[in-house]
């Protein structure tokens, strides 16, 4: 089974703001979110952990791995959406200048994408190919992923899961 956990939290997501490809690090909460993370994921006695190339996750991914004993492996097709434009902006900023992109963004609008970023048909097209090639590799055998809100988001919609709020920082869902 595949295991999708969002990174611990940061500043950004403290403020509401678009992180999208930025490396902002944990704060302390998302460390503590990580060593949490780390308890559970031990659990699991996972035979793969694999992490987004953003720092923000690599930072989650590789408290859980040295608190679990295992191998970190980096795989970018894991990344959140490249916000482009709105990246350092807050989401108070952009609902009140573009509030029709905003819309489209929390809904998750496939054909919509981040001016100067990408669509999040681009954004599920990536994520599909590395779950698919993940699901091959690990067999039978359970691998942990540490990405980010709009990717578990994006993978939830594409099985058929009633969308909530964005996934709590930290926070661990079975595929």
């Amino acid at each position: 089974m595949i295991y999708l956990a969002r990174h611990g939290q940061t500043a950004y997501n403290a403020e509401g703001r678009f992180q999208g490809w930025g490396d902002v690090p944990l704060d302390e909460t998302g460390r503590e979110q990580a060593r949490e993370l780390a308890l559970a994921v031990a659990e699991l006695k996972p035979a793969a952990l694999v992490s987004s190339d953003i720092a923000r996750a690599v930072e989650t991914a590789t408290i859980v791995a040295q608190q679990v004993g295992i191998e970190l492996q980096i795989d970018p097709r894991f990344a959140e959406t490249e916000t482009g434009e709105w990246t350092d902006l807050s989401f108070e900023e952009v609902a009140a200048a573009d509030p029709q992109g905003f819309a489209s963004f929390l809904s998750l609008d496939s054909e919509w994408g981040f001016p100067g970023g990408e669509t999040f048909a681009e954004q599920a097209a990536r994520v599909h190919e590395a779950l698919a090639d993940w699901r091959s590799r690990s067999g039978d055998d359970d691998v942990v992923v540490i990405c980010h809100g709009n990717v578990i988001r994006l993978v939830q919609r594409e099985a058929g899961i009633e969308l909530a709020e964005r996934p709590e920082n930290g926070s661990l869902v079975a595929l």
